[in-house]
């Protein structure tokens, strides 16, 4: 009977200490909570709209007769509806652009709607489009340029007083915002109240961007801070380029100082990331459904058709970065219709490709898991909890993933993501499938990050494999599905 019972008390034990495996350490850094939830949102949209939309110009100079802003069918109603039937979580609006003027009625400056002949002076295009988001449950976000070529005191200390007025007045008014936009154009020739000169500034020093950042967090430490990566405080980097794409390796990290030495050629740095960054800051990819950011008639043939928007997005989400897609209403006030016709047609597009996960139904196996633990078996790949995951012993870096169907299925892409809570690990992988026989070789790649999207030619097979060939660390993947 004592035997008997010994062997009882073994086997509990040994089951309570397979439950009990500790998980992986973190490999630091890593996002913050507001980053990663701000991740995991994936595509918002810009709404570029000023008084450049009336002058067919990009950046204005900043002497513009502010009554040519003159949107006789203002209807941000339609443009929300128009947001959140593509799939967009968020929008962020020029409040202020280069040329200064003002789509809120600022108490700081004249520059503004509310002393133009639109709406009486009445009109508050902040204001409505933040009604109009919050109705339709859609994220609200600003952007407000640094750089000013309208105002007389650009280039001194008095207008970074002012600047900074103008964000507390919008954060007061208009908040919660989700994110706020702060460009890296800064300094040149502009009309400044009628100075007509070039001023240049130092723009690492001269916004005061610590002081300037810390105003944001002091009315909600949820806003997300997009800015100059070359400042540590900045939680969301540029892409380096305005194309659509990151790169094929897109490390979250980077390291600041070492930016802010390299000059220009920090651009390629921003596209890829530093695998030995020690700041969590992951880039947001920015670009336009059309060839400029504000509204000209002679584009309205260049939209971007869904097939682009669709290599876009797979480029961008598709690599581990949110999507930041312009789109800009026209003089009418309205967001055009062959612009609603493209995004409708990605919507589509992205619906129909991922609408049947076909790993849901697999076998699912992995050729090792981390102290043989149910907590980090092979079916965490495919529980559908992002708070689980697959992870492997800390000395093994590598690893297999195994997807078996029950009968020959046609295959065509592999999208995989990392549990990054505990830091981005992957260096290196391989995508195989099972044909004629034998394991070949589809496909390849490098980061993985939040979502990596694997694109492969379409093949009929009963088995595809996922290897894991370089990590930092120890792999821990939470989810893998196929399409």
């Amino acid at each position: 009977m004592r035997k008997i019972y010994f062997v009882f008390l073994v086997i509990v034990s040994a089951c309570i200490n397979k439950n009990e495996v500790a998980p992986p350490d973190v490999v630091s850094p890593v996002p913050t909570q507001v980053q990663l939830d701000w991740q995991e949102k994936e595509l918002f949209a810009f709404i570029h709209f000023t008084v450049n939309t009336f002058t067919d110009k990009e950046w204005g100079y900043g002497d513009e007769d502010p009554n040519v802003f003159n949107p006789v069918d203002f209807d941000p109603e339609q443009w929300v509806k128009t947001l959140k039937e593509a799939g967009f979580k968020g929008a962020i609006l020029t409040a202020k652009h280069h040329d200064g003027f003002c789509l809120w009625p600022s108490e700081f400056t004249d520059h503004s709607v509310k002393n133009i002949n639109w709406q009486n002076g009445n009109g508050d295009v902040v204001g409505e489009l933040k009604k109009a988001c919050d109705r339709n449950d859609l994220e609200f976000g600003i952007y407000l340029s640094p750089w000013d070529r309208n105002h007389a005191e650009y280039g001194r200390p008095a207008y970074v007083e002012y600047y900074q007025n103008q964000l507390n007045e919008l954060l007061d008014n208009y908040g919660p915002i989700f994110e706020i936009w702060f460009d890296g154009a800064n300094g040149g020739d502009g009309y400044y109240g009628g100075a007509r000169e070039t001023r240049k500034i130092d723009d690492q020093v001269y916004y005061k961007w610590d002081e300037t950042f810390k105003i944001v967090k002091e009315h909600n430490a949820n806003t997300l801070i997009r800015g100059d990566a070359r400042n540590s405080l900045t939680e969301s980097r540029w892409c380096g380029n305005e194309q659509g794409y990151i790169g094929e390796t897109n490390w979250n990290m980077v390291n600041p100082d070492t930016l802010l030495a390299m000059g220009k050629k920090r651009i390629k740095v921003l596209n890829t990331g530093d695998i030995n960054g020690n700041v969590w800051m992951p880039a947001e990819v920015d670009v336009s459904i059309r060839h400029g950011w504000f509204y000209h008639a002679s584009e309205d043939t260049l939209v971007k058709t869904p097939d682009q928007l669709y290599d876009i997005y797979l480029n961008s989400v598709g690599r581990g970065a949110p999507l930041l897609l312009n789109v800009t209403p026209d003089r009418r006030g309205l967001i055009p219709e062959q612009d609603i016709a493209s995004l409708k047609g990605w919507k589509e597009k992205i619906d129909k490709t991922f609408a049947t996960n076909l790993a849901a139904g697999a076998k699912i196996e992995v050729d090792s898991y981390r102290g043989n633990s149910d907590n980090f078996d092979a079916s965490k790949l495919t529980d559908g909890n992002k708070e689980t995951y697959w992870a492997t012993n800390d000395d093994v870096k590598t690893g297999t993933i195994s997807v078996t169907f029950e009968k020959p299925t046609r295959v065509n892409y592999v999208l995989i993501q990392e549990y990054l809570k505990l830091g981005q690990r992957v260096k290196s992988f391989s995508v195989d499938v099972f044909k004629n026989g034998e394991w070949q070789q589809v496909a390849q790649g490098t980061t993985i990050g939040l979502k990596r999207i694997v694109k492969m030619e379409p093949v009929e097979t009963e088995q595809i494999r996922l290897r894991i060939n370089d990590s930092r660390a120890c792999p821990v993947i939470s989810n893998v599905e196929v399409y």
